[in-house]
């Protein structure tokens, strides 16, 4: 099972203003996440990067049924938790609180924002979608209140189909997140200059909050 195991970088937590979550993906670790930081719009932001054990969130395929995956994927929500508690605690509120994610990482950041959902300084997604082997909505819950998202996925992907991109980003603009999606064809398994501005722009600018 995971335990919270933080790697921190940025601002120190307790002076910063913003917080920003960042999930590895399978195979990866918090420190190869963190070096995606010197690429964003990033000011007085505390970086918070969980480990997750073994390097793998959860065991099989986001698109696995989602008991396969269990009790990892229920102990990575938690751990995800427990870092957004962790900027709580500090002091900075959820409309200040970022998420960003890739590949697993991304899956785990668009279930953990979608069982969780309110108004939070934003979230980006390089290649994720909702995890499952069909979407449980009833695990969603909550107003993202305009929340800026941004996900950005190859056509076509390996690990992840499109057409489960097209249902995460339908699933949480009825949840009013501001959604922005983009399909790159043929980019491959990897996150591109063009995410990364995009990111910036829509994400980590301030003045969109």
């Amino acid at each position: 099972m995971h335990t919270l195991n933080l790697t921190t970088s940025g601002t120190e937590l307790g002076k910063a203003s913003r917080a920003l979550i960042l999930l590895h993906g399978r195979g990866s670790s918090a420190g190869d996440i963190l070096s995606l930081a010197g690429y964003l719009n990033l000011k007085a932001t505390a970086l918070l990067a969980p480990q997750a054990a073994n390097h793998t969130w959860y065991p099989h395929s986001f698109m696995a049924p989602a008991k396969d995956n269990e009790p990892w994927l229920s102990s990575a929500i938690t751990i995800v938790k427990q870092t957004v508690d962790t900027a709580l605690k500090a002091g900075i509120p959820e409309k200040n609180i970022y998420f960003l994610g890739f590949s697993q990482g991304a899956c785990l950041t668009l279930e953990y924002i979608a069982r969780h959902a309110q108004h939070y300084g934003g979230a980006v997604a390089f290649t994720g979608g909702l995890i499952g082997d069909q979407l449980y909505t009833e695990n969603y819950k909550g107003d993202f209140k305009q929340t800026p998202v941004f996900i950005g996925t190859s056509d076509p992907d390996f690990h992840v189909p499109v057409e489960r991109v097209h249902e995460t980003t339908r699933v949480l603009t009825q949840m009013n997140a501001a959604v922005t999606e983009k399909v790159y064809p043929n980019m491959g398994h990897t996150i591109s200059e063009d995410e990364i501005n995009l990111a910036n722009r829509i994400v980590f600018d301030p003045s969109n909050g």
